[in-house]
């Protein structure tokens, strides 16, 4: 089920959780360890986060080092498959443009429409741990408005190559990131609030917020969904 049904019948409080992948040589039992307890709550979806590949230096036999990039925490895709064989409640994988160009982007949202995930949470993501700023992949996306173009593209069956005539078409519930207390990189509040909306009038379906420390400004963010006209 999309995220948008799920808050579109509900009734009282939803309860979701977020997990983040585990480091690279632990089992996905390690995922299932920790979500077990959490079950007897009903959660009515599980976000999974997605983490960019990091640059890192490895010291070779000769003693000279060696450039690699590394990704400690590998899987979102296949953690989100198996959380919903193994549980039968829906998923949503974190989607982000760090560490992705735009085709690899394409390849992922058609392998996560095979399994059957049609949620994500369209996100630009954090810079990279060598970055004062982030930067995107050569031929990536910079922000997220534009990701989340892409996806509403495949969801309409417009795919990169242009020879493909009468695709198929995707059905992904779009989620979008938005921030009480304004996102750091943004000059103020009401611009933030701008670019929120410009992601609604794109296609966002709804919108996840970030952690905030001030019920008010939550509240104050949620009336401001009447000029957005989308579901916090």
């Amino acid at each position: 089920m999309k995220i948008i049904e799920h808050i579109n019948k509900a009734n009282d409080t939803l309860i979701s959780f977020e997990v983040l992948p585990p480091l690279k040589g632990k089992s996905i039992n390690h995922v299932f360890d920790h979500l077990d307890p959490l079950m007897e709550f009903k959660p009515s979806w599980i976000n999974v986060t997605y983490h960019r590949s990091e640059t890192a230096f490895k010291k070779k036999a000769d003693s000279t080092f060696e450039k690699v990039e590394v990704r400690k925490r590998p899987g979102t895709v296949g953690i989100c498959a198996a959380i919903m064989n193994h549980y039968s409640i829906d998923t949503v994988p974190h989607f982000i443009c760090g560490g992705f160009n735009k085709r690899e982007s394409e390849d992922a949202l058609i392998d996560l429409n095979f399994l059957g995930i049609d949620n994500v949470l369209v996100l630009r993501g954090d810079a990279a741990k060598n970055e004062a700023s982030f930067e995107p992949e050569a031929d990536g996306h910079k922000y997220a408005i534009d990701l989340q173009k892409q996806v509403v593209n495949l969801n309409s069956g417009i795919y990169l190559d242009e020879d493909i005539q009468n695709g198929g078409k995707t059905n992904f519930c779009i989620g979008t990131a938005g921030y009480p207390e304004k996102h750091f990189e943004a000059p103020n509040l009401e611009i933030d609030l701008q670019r929120l909306k410009e992601k609604v009038d794109a296609g966002a379906d709804y919108i996840m917020t970030q952690m905030f420390f001030d019920n008010q400004k939550f509240y104050s963010c949620r009336y401001s969904h009447r000029l957005i006209k989308c579901h916090f």
